[in-house]
């Protein structure tokens, strides 16, 4: 099991996700940012404005994503 943070995961907090894979970590970051734009917290929305500017990149996006799974994969396992 790994740790990254939303802020690791182009968030705006220091949530911490834990999980075994980064597809799973990409899940329940995407699940906590929908809650924090639900609530309507700016800074998480701030930062999913800046997810919707790469995202109109592919070549970009996947660069990003490429980043954030290598990171992910060059973290210890822990318990």
């Amino acid at each position: 099991m790994k740790t990254m943070t939303c802020k690791q995961l182009g968030g705006a907090c220091d949530k911490e996700f834990h999980a075994n894979s980064f597809e799973e970590m990409a899940t329940q970051s995407k699940q906590h940012a929908m809650e924090m734009f639900q609530k309507g917290d700016k800074a998480h929305m701030n930062a999913m404005t800046e997810m919707q500017g790469l995202m109109q990149s592919p070549a970009d996006m996947k660069t990003w994503m490429d980043n954030r799974r290598n990171e992910f994969n060059s973290l210890p396992d822990h318990i």
